[in-house]
């Protein structure tokens, strides 16, 4: 079986694995297994796009200048 070795974890990296493998009971080569295989197997879809904004009055650039200048003096 192949095997892994991570080099400078760091130590709250550790911490945190050590904790979640005490939570679940498992050590901390299986809690790592069992995260990894998590991580790497559900497919990452991507982002959707917002939907467009839909303002009730049309913006112009009269408007945009507007709001702009308010509180200029």
């Amino acid at each position: 079986m192949p095997a892994l070795l991570i080099k400078d974890l760091p130590p709250e990296l550790h911490q945190k694995l050590k904790e979640s493998a005490a939570r679940h009971r498992r050590s901390l080569t299986k809690e790592a297994l069992v995260l990894l295989e998590g991580a790497l197997a559900t497919p990452k879809r991507p982002a959707e796009p917002p939907r467009p904004f839909k303002a009730r009055v049309p913006v112009t650039q009269e408007l945009l200048d507007q709001a702009k200048d308010e509180g200029r003096e």
